[in-house]
């Protein structure tokens, strides 16, 4: 099995690095907590967006691809179901 590309992605991921190292730099200033939190919040945000569009193409490519084998579907959905179990 082929994986897709994600590497539209790096420029979303590269700009939540540069996020975290603000909010690194807030707390190190000291800055309000508010604002520190919302910075957060933006990047967790962000973050869910990445995730959002890679789980999306996995679906599209990954999963499609193995409809054609009953056993290769029923793997794909647990372990999407083990991926979203992951992140509560």
């Amino acid at each position: 099995m082929s994986h897709p590309s994600h590497k539209k992605e790096l420029s979303s991921v590269r700009r939540i690095e540069g996020q975290l190292r603000g909010i690194a730099k807030m707390i190190e200033e000291e800055k309000y907590c508010v604002d520190i939190l919302n910075q957060i919040k933006a990047v967790r945000n962000a973050i869910a967006g990445v995730e959002g569009r890679i789980l999306k193409k996995h679906m599209k490519e990954c999963v499609r691809e193995a409809l054609s084998d009953e056993k290769d579907f029923d793997d794909k959905v647990e372990e999407i179901l083990k991926t979203l179990k992951r992140q509560t």
